[in-house]
Order: structure tokens, then sequence, then C-alpha cells
């Protein structure tokens, strides 16, 4: 089994959004601010290349699909379709992916299904044969999203998928088209039903954090995103995530943290939970 960290396009958020209700003075030691407040995030992917051939990918980030007003809006960096890029520098092209699984719907995980936008052209799905995988509560959070988190969905995405005929809606903590090695954990504080992927590897079990914990500094229990709909919920997941990982001695997979893709679980002498052994981009065959 390869593992490999896919960068997609990379973003600027504002830093305020992305640590809640934590002050300014604190995450900025952290994550330091542009002149606009805005923090680099990265849309980071997980590659995994399995010995029997078959070729997972762990997400798509946030792609390329923006005309260029709304690129600007959310701080999207490139416009070219970096995770493709990013691909092919692997050896690894559109067709060669078999399965893609998805946390959840959000434009900054799932964006990356679309081709890179052009004007007057219907976005289209760049992986031509693959298979993909989503949680029920997530396709079903899109599909009939809150007014709260509507602007986050892409309305042209689900009937794409659906239209493949190669899309598993997931109900349990398995699935049927990945097999045994994975796993899911459900979490509901940043959106329902959002789905953590868990590869077993030969240097153990790797979870896929997606938005319950999208960096480093995010695993301090008390910090969250203003994103999150429930952030005192996210926090007893949070909490019951990390004492798993850490007991399993197993890896945490960040997709936005611009500069720790992987990372194990550390305790602190005041009992505080942190990233230890951080790893800058993660590559293991």
């Amino acid at each position: 089994m390869q593992l490999d960290a896919v960068a997609g396009n990379s973003q600027k958020l504002d830093g305020g959004a992305m640590f809640g209700n934590a002050p300014r003075a604190v995450w900025a030691s952290w994550c330091p601010p542009d002149e606009q407040n805005r923090i680099d995030l990265a849309c980071r992917c997980l590659l995994v290349r399995e010995d029997d051939g078959r070729t997972v990918l762990l997400e798509t980030g946030i792609g390329a699909f923006f005309e260029p007003a709304l690129r600007e809006r959310f701080g999207v960096v490139e416009d070219r379709h970096v995770l493709l890029d990013s691909l092919a520098a692997l050896g690894v092209s559109p067709a060669d992916v078999d399965v893609v699984v998805l946390s959840h719907l959000h434009f900054d995980h799932a964006g990356g299904l679309l081709t890179a936008w052009r004007e007057g052209a219907a976005p289209s799905l760049v992986f031509p044969t693959a298979r993909y995988v989503v949680g029920r509560e997530a396709w079903e959070r899109a599909l009939q999203p809150h007014p709260r988190d509507r602007a986050s969905f892409i309305p042209a995405l689900q009937p794409l998928l659906e239209g493949t005929g190669r899309l598993e809606i997931v109900d349990g903590d398995r699935s049927d088209v990945l097999g045994d090695g994975y796993s899911f954990v459900r979490s509901f504080g940043h959106t329902p039903g959002l789905l953590l992927t868990r590869v077993e590897t030969p240097r153990g079990p790797v979870t896929f954090m997606g938005d319950l914990i999208p960096g480093a500094p995010w695993v301090h229990l008390p910090i969250t995103m203003g994103y999150d709909r429930y952030p005192e919920l996210l926090i007893d997941e949070k909490k019951a995530v990390l004492e798993r990982i850490q007991a399993e001695d197993g890896w945490m997979f960040f997709t936005h943290d611009a500069k720790v893709s992987a990372a194990k679980v550390g305790v602190d002498a005041k009992q505080k939970f942190f990233a230890r052994e951080p790893i800058a981009e993660l590559h293991w065959s």
C-alpha cells in the first residue's frame, strides 16, 4: 500500500471564522493572517494506492469550478485544477482513480470532482470511471441544506454523481465498495453525518479528520470553527476520536493545515491534546 498527501487548490479564509470564539491574539500566533485577516489553508487529499492496483482518493478539495468572482470571494488562490496536476505528478490520471470517498459535500471538499470553470461550459465530473462513496446524512443535507449552510453546497453536483450509477450512499461504518481495511466514524458537530475515514496501513491506522479537526491547531479541544453547527457536540466528538487514535497509536490526516499533513496524538502534562510527530507532507510506500 502506498499513501500520498495530494495538494488541491489552496484557499485564504478569514481567521476569525476559522477559529470560532478563539481570540485573534491566540490564533494569529498559530496561523498569521494577511492584511485582510485571512489565513492560508490547504485543501489536501489522501491518495491510497493498494497492492492489488486499486486507487482510492479521499476527497478532492475545492477545485477550480468557481467563476472568477466567486473564486475571489471564497479566497481560492489558483485558477487551474491543482489536484489534477498533483495527481499527474504522481503518475495518476483521472481515469486511474477507482474510488472517491467524500467526508461531506461542502464545496471545499467536493468541488475538485468538477472540471475547471470555463465561460459558457457546464461543469462535468473529472473522474470518468470512479465510484463515489458518501454518507447518507451528508447526502441528504446536500439535497436539502439549511439556510445557514446552503451556500456551502454545489447544486449541480448531486445530479451528476447520481447520474453515474456509481454512487454508494453509506449507512453504517463500512462501505461495500471499499471493503476491508476501511471504516468510518460519523460526526455531527460540523455538519450532519461527516464521515471520518479510517484506513488500515502497515504503519498503523490513518484517520482522515475532515472538518472535525481541519489542522494541527484545532487538535486542542476548545478550538472550533465558526462554521460548525454544534461546537459543544463537536468538542465531545473530537475528544472521543482523539482518545481512540491515541490508544491505537494511529495517525491523524489533516485536509486544511497549510503546513502539516499528518501527526500522531500527543497529551501534555496538563492533559491537553496536541499534534505529535507532525509530518509536513505524508508520502509512505
